[in-house]
């Protein structure tokens, strides 16, 4: 057993000594490792550099984010609205104001059918918190509705629309609000908004930019879900209307703008209080383009931003009865 023992130690003595020869001679002779090992201390150099720009990127402030143009670099918008007195006037009017308090650099142009201006709508304008114009103008006693006749027999707001544009023209009649027009080059758009529909805020972003006459499309009305033009390539080539759709422009008073130095260009484009139904969009805006310059919006008219809706008129019944007893509402109370 010891005799085995001595010889296997013998043996790893033997191949240890062989080794450790090996290993002397071989520190003797030349090595290629040098390009590894600049390859290697390349990388590392790439890596250290790759850490410090990134460390001067954290701490560098980040960018500021695109900020919209200022107010003052829009074209100023000129909504005109037509109002006439009844019970849901002052509700409809504040519904409107609060949604054109959203749109900046905007003008209202607010024209009642009165001789004069009423103290329901100047209390209205005067704290709605927008830039206004008060207009009054009363509509012929010809040109009215005449008892249980409906809508649609007699145009409305003729008159009154045609008050505000004379006013954009330098005609002056402003009751209250600025009383001065635009100065001339003024670069703006107008769009008549009647005081009963219902407006997205984006459909005034839409026309902002208008350069002649800018189109989309109304929803609820002319007994369709929508009207409006029919776009291909960029160009309006048709109208999706159900009534007269052979009139020069079959669109709703809702469904478009106009720049105003185009409206200031044409000093006789106005509305006809004596256009055939249907026909009084048409009556202004063919003095202003042909159809086929009409200026596509809204994702080239496939988003509805505004609806023709109106408020159901009140029934009053219970309140003339109360009357009847003398103990109706309190006429004080502003309504």
């Amino acid at each position: 057993m010891k005799l085995k023992l001595k010889n296997v130690f013998l043996a790893y003595f033997l191949v240890s000594i062989a080794g450790l020869l090996y290993a002397l001679v071989q520190l003797g002779q030349p090595c290629d490792c040098l390009p590894p090992l600049r390859a290697a201390a390349e990388q590392l150099r790439q890596k250290d550099l790759r850490i410090s720009q990134l460390q001067a990127d954290l701490r560098r402030p980040p960018p500021a984010p695109a900020q919209p143009p200022e107010p003052e670099a829009l074209p100023t918008i000129y909504v005109i609205t037509p109002t006439y007195a009844r019970l849901v006037q002052k509700a409809e009017l504040v519904r409107l104001s609060q949604t054109l308090s959203l749109v900046p650099r905007l003008h209202w142009l607010l024209v009642e059918d009165a001789e004069s201006p009423t103290p329901l709508v100047s209390g209205l304008l005067a704290a709605s918190g927008l830039l206004f114009t008060h207009l009054a103008v009363l509509t012929p006693k010809a040109q009215r509705l005449r008892e249980g006749e409906p809508g649609w027999v007699r145009p409305r707001g003729v008159e009154q629309r045609n008050k505000a544009l004379d006013w954009l023209r330098g005609r002056g009649g402003a009751v209250g609000g600025e009383k001065d027009p635009p100065p001339p080059g003024t670069q703006g758009v107008v769009y008549f908004a009647d005081d009963d529909n219902t407006y997205s805020r984006e459909l005034f972003k839409e026309m902002r930019w208008t350069r002649g006459v800018s189109v989309w499309p109304v929803g609820l009305v002319g007994g369709l879900r929508f009207e409006g033009p029919q776009v291909q390539d960029g160009r309006v080539v048709g109208f999706h209307t159900a009534w007269e759709p052979n009139r020069p422009f079959p669109l709703d008073m809702a469904g478009f703008a106009v720049a105003l130095p185009l409206l200031l260009a044409k000093p006789n484009a106005q509305f006809d209080a004596t256009a055939p139904r249907g026909h009084l969009e048409s009556s202004l805006l063919s003095h202003l383009v042909e159809p086929k310059d009409l200026e596509p919006r809204a994702a080239n008219c496939t988003q509805v931003l505004v609806w023709h809706t109106r408020t159901e008129k009140p029934k009053m019944k219970q309140e003339e009865q109360l009357q009847r007893q003398g103990q109706g509402s309190d006429p004080a109370i502003e309504v």
